[in-house]
């Protein structure tokens, strides 16, 4: 099989009306946005675009849009994760049929199966197509169960398609082992980190990134993105930091009950010019408060001038 080099892979939000309804012309905006604005692949819906507030058709929906709006100028990898794997496996295969360019999946949501179980979860979906599958690592804090790098080497072994790992929980150890034995059975595999902290698993052979904060500070992704592939690590410190600066403050906002800064980060697309509505339940979004504390870090972040405005 050919090998998929991601790249810089943004993840979109998904918009929503008043009545909670996806908002389909602002969605199109959004995808525009991305697109002239360094995305070397779109990701979706990842959950930062809110992929378990979404009904079954409207994941179809969402990628059919997406395909028919994008029209092949950049790859479109397609999320498949669900908790069951017959679900997992009919996403995969829908994903296929309507044109994907590849398929991500985490390990089941929300339960905590033996290793061996996850295993066969994600061989299922893997195998079920022939496209590129990517798996990802989940960050500590989510629910559902992590991979260690023996489940990985596993899934190595059995899926000819896999092409690489998303690394969301940023765990070195993990990445060494994965890179250094996976590189062995696979010398293409891939290790990409599952948010925008480039540089340390730059230095462990990784590349590319999936991306949220592209929705916010495209510029200064790319810039990081393009001195880690260039490995002038030194030179990428301070875009590393500025990220991780903006990256801590819109986590934390509202400190508790906004999953994984999803309030946040809807909160500073408005801030740069990018309404997109508000999350959907049971995430709830910034109180005035929390908004406040938001809009006087980010407006404080000298970086972001640099930034586009708007759409």
């Amino acid at each position: 099989m050919a090998t998929f080099n991601s790249g810089l892979v943004h993840t979109p939000v998904t918009p929503f009306k008043r009545d909670q309804s996806i908002d389909f012309d602002t969605y199109a905006k959004i995808l525009e946005f991305h697109l002239s604005n360094g995305a070397d692949a779109l990701a979706l819906p990842m959950p930062e675009g809110e992929d378990l507030s979404l009904k079954d058709g409207e994941l179809k929906a969402l990628l059919e849009f997406t395909l028919k709006q994008v029209k092949g100028r950049v790859p479109v990898i397609a999320h498949v994760s669900d908790a069951g794997t017959g679900i997992a496996v009919e996403r995969a295969r829908h994903a296929e049929k309507t044109g994907a360019s590849a398929i991500v999946s985490h390990p089941p949501y929300f339960w905590h199966p033996r290793p061996a179980m996850v295993v066969e979860h994600i061989v299922s979906i893997g195998s079920a197509v022939r496209l590129p599958f990517l798996v990802c690592n989940p960050p500590i804090e989510s629910v559902g169960a992590a991979l260690t790098s023996d489940m990985t080497l596993q899934l190595v072994d059995r899926l000819p398609n896999l092409a690489g790992v998303v690394d969301c929980s940023l765990e070195w150890v993990y990445q060494v082992e994965v890179v250094s034995n996976g590189r062995k059975k696979r010398p293409d595999l891939q290790m990409i980190p599952g948010a925008e902290f480039m540089v340390s698993t730059g230095l462990v052979g990784g590349s590319g990134a999936f991306s949220a904060l592209s929705a916010v500070a495209p510029k200064l992704v790319r810039e990081l993105h393009d001195l880690c592939s260039k490995e002038k690590y030194v030179e990428a410190r301070a875009a590393q930091e500025n990220i991780g600066a903006l990256h801590h403050a819109i986590k934390i906002a509202g400190e508790s009950g906004l999953r994984d800064g999803l309030a946040g980060l809807k909160a500073a697309m408005r801030m740069m010019g990018r309404e997109c509505g508000q999350p959907r339940p049971p995430v709830r979004k910034l109180g005035e408060v929390e908004y406040g504390k938001l809009e006087e870090a980010v407006s404080g972040m000298a970086f972001l001038r640099a930034e586009p405005r708007g759409w």
